[in-house]
């Protein structure tokens, strides 16, 4: 019974240790469908704005790219054959994301469902770089095939 107990005592000291250290693995993200992201055309859902500002994850599809060696793509909720960009926020369809990643961008077949991982940002913001306008926009970005 003894050594039992010693096990105990020295693994629960193991992960105190690991969890004052920060050496533990880190939660998941959550995840979010697009189309969870709006309550109605024009307001964003109880889920999108509690996660604002957190790294999330959106599956969805690439749009194709607007230029070769971007670092931004729009993710779509249903594969599309062009990009889906509009000119201005009143025109934004409330199914698609901005995605600025971290680095430049290696492109995926349109029909290829992947899974962005980034931070979540919501409201009107016109891309520097670019000069689109979004509603939406995971940064800080990545992806991975699904």
């Amino acid at each position: 019974m003894t050594l039992d107990r010693r096990n105990f005592l020295i693994g629960s000291s193991a992960a105190l240790l690991g969890l004052a250290a920060g050496t533990l693995p880190a939660r998941a993200a959550e995840t979010i469908k697009i189309r969870d992201i709006y309550k109605n055309q024009n307001e964003f859902s109880d889920t999108a704005k509690r996660l604002a500002g957190k790294h999330i994850e959106i599956p969805g599809f690439m749009a194709p790219p607007l230029k070769a060696d971007a670092n931004f793509f729009v993710l779509t909720k249903r594969p599309m054959s062009v990009c889906p960009f509009c000119e201005t926020s009143a025109d934004w369809p409330n199914d698609i994301v901005f995605v600025r990643m971290h680095k430049k961008l290696d492109a995926v077949r349109f029909n290829r469902p992947i899974i962005a991982r980034g931070v979540l940002e919501l409201g009107v913001a016109k891309d520097q770089e670019t000069g689109f306008v979004s509603l939406v926009r995971l940064v800080d970005a990545s992806f991975d095939l699904v």
